[in-house]
């Protein structure tokens, strides 16, 4: 096991800003993503979630505000050194947005001979390395997105997201569209993965199977800011009526009961 988790921040933002047009999406919001842990990030509908995500591995120019990674600020970073250092992060988008014109492996070879310059048949057969990685059979490398269920759609972007070995993880939304069976296998594999690779995950999710399965400490968007980023047990006691309604629920107490009952099974 290569697991690192420390108190170390990889992602500070500080007093971000997204605003489009006449409305204020996040105002001044501050959160910090620490080594080796699994963040959840959650909130209501409109809350900014998928575009706090945006704005840090820089596919969003925010308003205003500081994005520091790895120590360095990403909005003063000439375009190169950007490029390189965004190289080491890697992203899982609602619903894998695979290239449909290519089978998995191409897929997921794309950013190997894109950005790191291999060749198509070296890149290829690590493209195989990293699908067996995420968990997907040797024949899957030559299907397109087309032929696979949703549960193998989000392995193969995964795979892709895994394929320049990046220290950072973003998912958005990766179990969304799944059955409880194939999200609870994503949310193993997650674990594994992280554990194995000493991987850093920031995921937005509404799951909260998915919560209380992975993460180490949970993010609430609630009112354009960061209302609190704490463990779970922490978090739902959070006097917010939205905290209370989300964690406290029927579906948050089943959530809560089954991850109480699988660690009693350990």
């Amino acid at each position: 096991m290569v697991t690192v988790r420390s108190d170390e921040t990889l992602v500070e933002v500080r007093a971000l800003t997204n605003r489009f047009g006449t409305h204020l999406v996040h105002d001044e919001l501050d959160l910090d993503i620490r080594r080796g842990e699994i963040l959840g990030v959650v909130g209501g509908s409109g809350t900014g979630k998928s575009v706090l995500l945006r704005s840090i591995v820089g596919l969003h120019e925010p308003t205003d505000g500081e994005i520091r990674v790895f120590g360095k600020g990403l909005r003063a970073l000439p375009p190169f050194e950007r490029s390189r250092l965004e190289q080491r992060f890697g992203v899982l988008f609602q619903g894998g947005a695979l290239f449909t014109s290519l089978n998995l492996q191409e897929n997921v070879a794309v950013p190997l001979i894109e950005h790191a310059g291999l060749k198509r048949p070296l890149a290829e057969h690590l493209a195989q390395m990293k699908l067996a990685l995420a968990g997907l059979p040797p024949e899957a490398a030559l299907k397109y997105p087309a032929e696979l269920s949703g549960g193998m759609v989000k392995r193969a972007a995964l795979a892709r997201a895994l394929a320049l070995d990046p220290e950072i993880l973003f998912l958005d939304e990766p179990t969304a569209g799944l059955d409880p069976i194939g999200a609870a296998a994503f949310d193993r594999l997650l674990k594994t993965l992280r554990d194995a690779l000493g991987l850093t995950v920031f995921m937005v999710t509404h799951d909260l199977d998915t919560l209380y399965a992975t993460c180490d400490r949970v993010a609430v968007l609630s009112q354009k800011k960061v209302l609190v980023a704490d463990r779970l047990e922490a978090v739902e006691t959070t006097d917010d009526a939205w905290i209370q309604d989300y964690f406290h629920g029927p579906r948050g107490r089943a959530a809560a009961r089954a991850t109480t009952a699988r660690s009693q099974e350990q």
